[in-house]
């Protein structure tokens, strides 16, 4: 591949934060790009937004200024020559990896490369191998990124024809000193930096979220409030899929805020309307649908450390440890079924039939 002309810096790659290894990695890379890299970590640390970033500095002239026409267009999500393809469903469909084939079949329309991101790699399942030979041989100027919480073992062998870059969880101590440079004050950042569990979009939007430490106390007292009924099951799986929505009204805010200044500068260049606003409600709404399940998962952790804390209490017996393994066992297992889209309603109330009281 052409190397990127212009400084290496790459500023637009500052956007990425508390993720030094990788970004180092990749201002690395932008000399000689290769064909193809795969970013691996947990939600929330920072994939997308480097992906997006990396994508820029590819993309600009003088090696992601953060400035430029280029630069600006490309954190927009509004570059000719930047695709980011979401799943349509539970995984990514066989239809839509052959369209990530045609795409990548094309000519770069304004530079020197085309960059496709490809989100929840991991997820992609039957259409793994409509993949393989585009992510293996794509053309010169195409550079595909993946992103993946995981590798699983089916798909080693796509993983190995990729650049990999490992996104870790952030430091809580991180996540405050990020926090305190955006302005929020020392308690609020230390407050939720311990409730993000190491993600930093949720981290910002806790801090816009007062209700937050409330709904976790309700995960918490969750084994207490079980009384054996499935009356008292199907009275709590409502209440905690009521509370999971509460942050969704944080998200809007944000999202209106977002139209209004894409619409101000619509009509600063002249243009009455938003350009491309139907992707950009896409985007979303994809997010409430995130969000959404992130509150649930981070339910699910603080429900897993209460049973966590009942295996080191002293004199647990034997009984006790066996039905706080098998509690613990079964959130799990609801944390895994949350990810492949099951229904929120019949997957809690199972869960808390088969939690310990």
């Amino acid at each position: 591949m052409t190397a990127v002309q212009g400084s290496t810096r790459a500023r637009v790659l500052d956007r990425v934060k508390g993720q030094p290894g990788a970004v180092r990695l990749l201002r690395g890379s932008l000399g000689a790009p290769l064909h193809a890299y795969l970013f691996v970590g947990p939600p929330g640390t920072g994939r997308r937004d480097a992906s997006i970033a990396f994508a820029a500095a590819l993309l600009c002239p003088s090696g992601g200024c953060g400035q430029c026409a280029s630069c600006q267009e490309a954190l927009a999500g509004r570059h000719p020559d930047l695709e980011v393809i979401e799943r349509a469903g539970a995984s990514i469909l066989v239809d839509q990896a052959r369209e990530v084939a045609r795409m990548a079949l094309r000519t770069p329309r304004a530079g020197p490369y085309q960059v496709l991101v490809l989100v929840d790699f991991d997820l992609v399942e039957k259409a793994a191998p409509a993949l393989l030979k585009t992510i293996e041989e794509p053309p010169d100027t195409t550079v595909i990124i993946l992103i993946a919480e995981t590798v699983p073992r089916s798909f080693v062998t796509i993983a190995s024809r990729c650049v990999q870059v490992q996104f870790k969880p952030l430091a809580d101590e991180t996540i405050v000193e990020i926090l305190m440079a955006e302005g929020v004050e020392v308690a609020i950042a230390t407050s939720v930096a311990e409730a993000a569990s190491g993600r930093l979009d949720r981290a910002r939007l806790l801090v816009r979220d007062p209700g937050f430490a409330e709904r976790l106390q309700r995960w918490r007292t969750v084994p207490s409030r079980l009384d054996g009924t499935g009356a008292r099951v199907a009275e709590l799986a409502d209440e905690l899929l009521a509370s999971a929505a509460e942050p969704l009204e944080v998200v809007r805010g944000r999202q209106a805020e977002e139209l209004a200044f894409l619409q101000e500068e619509a009509e600063h260049r002249g243009e009455r309307a938003i350009a491309g606003r139907a992707a950009v409600e896409d985007r979303h709404r994809r997010e409430l649908r995130r969000v959404r399940t992130d509150e649930l998962r981070a339910g699910l952790a603080v429900l897993s450390s209460v049973y966590r804390e009942r295996l080191v209490a002293p004199e647990v017996s034997a009984q006790r440890l066996g039905t706080t393994l098998a509690a613990m066992a079964a959130i799990d297992e609801a944390a895994s079924r949350l990810s492949r889209n099951a229904n929120e309603t019949m997957l809690l109330q199972w869960l808390l039939l088969h939690l310990d009281t």
